[in-house]
């Protein structure tokens, strides 16, 4: 099993990492509107920790956009590389997640993280990191708003209400399913609100979280427990020296 070590100069404490944070979210594009629903590729992505052995598991699942069939998945496994610090967990798991859309084949098309993009303390959560870092068009799909604030949704599957702070939307809680939680959507990076609500809403055809998320899911999960299994299997050699 290889493991993915923290890479060289990967920022080690808070004032670093905030250092990193601020000077990628210059580099956000706002003004596109993203790619059309339901062509080309659509990627999830998602990670399960394992804190006591300092592991990270991370699956990328590209599906076809149109079907939602999937063309591919990878995994990695790694070293968590940050501590555990809120508005920062982007630097816990991202040469993780980097690894794994790197064993890709397929053109990975729109990314969807598990997570959040502009609705974030300082507008820059995992979504738009990626995006940034990879310069694709991202989407951050979460299940809980963080702390912003909201009103419920009317009832009916695409009803949606603004995700605001200070006043500003920095995303939409979006009915997925009807009489069901919304889930929370914003812009990541290269797309708009309103193309990202309207590939959540595709994504969404029977759950209430996307395919590219359940499918991510489970298989990050799958690869931790792999990951695990072979970390066990492996003994310490106690024989005495000749």
């Amino acid at each position: 099993m290889t493991i993915i070590e923290i890479p060289a100069g990967w920022p080690a404490d808070e004032t670093a990492a905030l250092a990193v944070q601020r000077e990628l979210r210059g580099r956000l594009v706002r003004d596109e509107e993203g790619p059309a629903v339901g062509e080309g590729h659509v990627t999830g992505l998602d990670v399960a920790y394992d804190d006591e052995r300092d592991l990270v598991a991370a699956a990328a699942v590209v599906l076809d956009a149109r079907t939602l069939e999937v063309v591919e998945e990878a995994t990695a496994v790694g070293r968590v590389s940050f501590p555990y610090v809120p508005g920062l967990l982007a630097f816990r798991e991202i040469p993780t997640v980097l690894a794994a859309l790197d064993a890709l084949t397929a053109d990975p098309g729109l990314l969807v993280c598990d997570g959040y993009g502009l609705a974030h303390p300082r507008r820059f959560g995992l979504a738009s990191h990626l995006g940034v870092l990879t310069g694709r068009p991202s989407v951050g799909v979460a299940k809980k708003p963080f702390t912003f604030a909201y009103e419920p949704p009317g009832p009916a599957r695409g009803d949606a209400s603004p995700l605001l702070a200070d006043g500003e939307e920095v995303g939409r809680a979006v009915r997925t399913r009807a009489g069901v939680k919304p889930v929370f959507v914003s812009v990541g990076h290269r797309i708009s609100l309103a193309g990202a609500c309207a590939h959540t809403l595709h994504l969404t055809p029977r759950y209430r979280v996307p395919e590219t998320t359940r499918r991510a899911d489970s298989l990050c999960r799958r690869a931790l427990a792999e990951a695990l299994e072979g970390v066990s299997s492996v003994r310490p050699d106690t024989r005495c020296p000749a």
